[in-house]
């Protein structure tokens, strides 16, 4: 009976120190560092600092792609991946505090300035009374897309309605607007259907929409708030695997590389 606690305990101090093993191995410099992002234009960008730079510093990059914007969060929290790169600060600030999530912002990257686009009139003084304008329904980014709608007069907002403004928040409404609330994936395939649609830059590109062009209004980069940043959880600021893609992602390379590709429908912000 000893014998058999014994090599009991033996077996179980040998796993725990695998478990260990397999920890510290998954956060050594070598390991590659697997970072969950959007299609467009997260993983684009990230994949030119994969093809073009990591190596140079020595960095190994798995890059997984995620089309909405939540389980981008939730395979972080449960160790799927080592970071994300795909929301900016207010979503991220939201996201902790409804689900508790113990994240921490490394760097903004870009900025996706959101647009307002349509396939049924050429200005926004030609929408119609009435007209069906569908926005995001996550809180952060229905706040942005009423504030849009607000800077170019087509509602006003009460003076405290802040980055997460509800319909609630709405002072006046000259023409009557009726507000639809989508999935932001969902809202490029609302454009038929509605007198607007505003859109996360992200899935407007991905649609093949421009927006530095096709929008009727477009976000403004100066004092933008709504910068897309490198998360990691809380504690792994300091992994030199994230510490060099932070030092990559903002280099006069990726700059470049944003301002090429994108041609003023992505931002550097740096």
């Amino acid at each position: 009976m000893k014998f058999r606690a014994i090599a009991a305990t033996a077996v179980l101090l040998v796993g725990l120190a695998a478990c260990g093993s397999n920890e510290s191995d998954s956060k050594s410099a070598d390991a590659p560092l697997k970072v969950g992002v959007s299609p467009v234009p997260h993983g684009e960008i990230l994949q030119y600092v994969k093809d073009n730079l990591a190596a140079k510093e020595g960095l190994k990059l798995d890059i997984v792609e995620f089309n909405d914007y939540i389980q981008p969060n939730v395979a972080l929290s449960e160790k799927q991946l080592d970071a994300n790169y795909f929301q900016h600060k207010p979503y991220l600030d939201g996201e902790i505090k409804d689900k508790g999530y113990q994240f921490t912002a490394v760097e903004p990257v870009h900025i996706e300035p959101l647009g307002v686009y349509s396939h049924k009139v050429k200005s926004l003084a030609e929408v119609p009374s009435g007209g069906v304008v569908a926005i995001p329904n996550d809180p952060s980014d229905e706040g942005r897309a009423l504030g849009l709608l607000a800077a170019n007069g087509l509602i006003t907002l009460t003076p405290d309605a802040g980055l997460e403004a509800t319909d609630k928040d709405i002072a006046s409404n000259p023409k009557n607007l009726q507000f639809k609330e989508l999935e932001a994936a969902q809202l490029p395939r609302s454009l038929d259907d509605t007198s607007l649609s505003v859109i996360n830059g992200n899935y407007a590109i991905q649609d093949g929409l421009k927006p530095a062009t096709d929008a009727l209004a477009l976000e403004k980069a100066e004092h933008n708030p709504y910068a897309n940043l490198l998360v990691v959880r809380t504690g792994d600021e300091s992994d030199p695997r994230v510490v060099k893609l932070a030092k990559l992602l903002h280099s006069p390379e990726v700059k470049k590389f944003i301002q090429d590709k994108y041609q003023g429908s992505v931002l550097p912000a740096f």
